[in-house]
């Protein structure tokens, strides 16, 4: 089993940053991916962010220019940093560790942007 726990939301103003970790423990395998969706209030789930080690990373349109994700070398941790953030951003975030077959979720934590 593999436990998630993810932390660094909250409430920012519009041009704002904020950063999301991200951190797994348990039965960790080398082959990975991990990153973030996004769900906000009327709309559909969205795939924010994705890093599969060693280095291929993935940004949704949205974000792109705005976000930044990035793992460590043990695989186990991922950040995502979120600049310019727009009110559009609102959204409780989720972060995902997919291995083998299985894919795990952190508890979700809440970012909003307003002023």
């Amino acid at each position: 089993q593999v436990q998630l726990v993810e932390s660094g939301g909250g409430l920012v103003q519009p041009g704002g940053s904020l950063r999301l970790s991200c951190v797994a423990s348990g039965n960790i395998f080398s082959i990975a991916s991990m990153g973030w969706y996004r769900q906000a209030p009327g709309k559909e789930r969205e795939l924010v962010a994705d890093i599969t080690w060693p280095a291929s990373t993935k940004l949704a349109d949205s974000v792109k220019g705005r976000f930044t994700i990035s793992g460590n070398s043990a695989k186990d941790t991922v950040y995502l940093q979120m600049n310019s953030l727009r009110p559009e951003d609102t959204a409780v975030y989720y972060c995902y560790r997919r291995q083998e077959s299985n894919w795990y979720w952190g508890q979700g934590t809440q970012v909003t942007v307003s002023s």
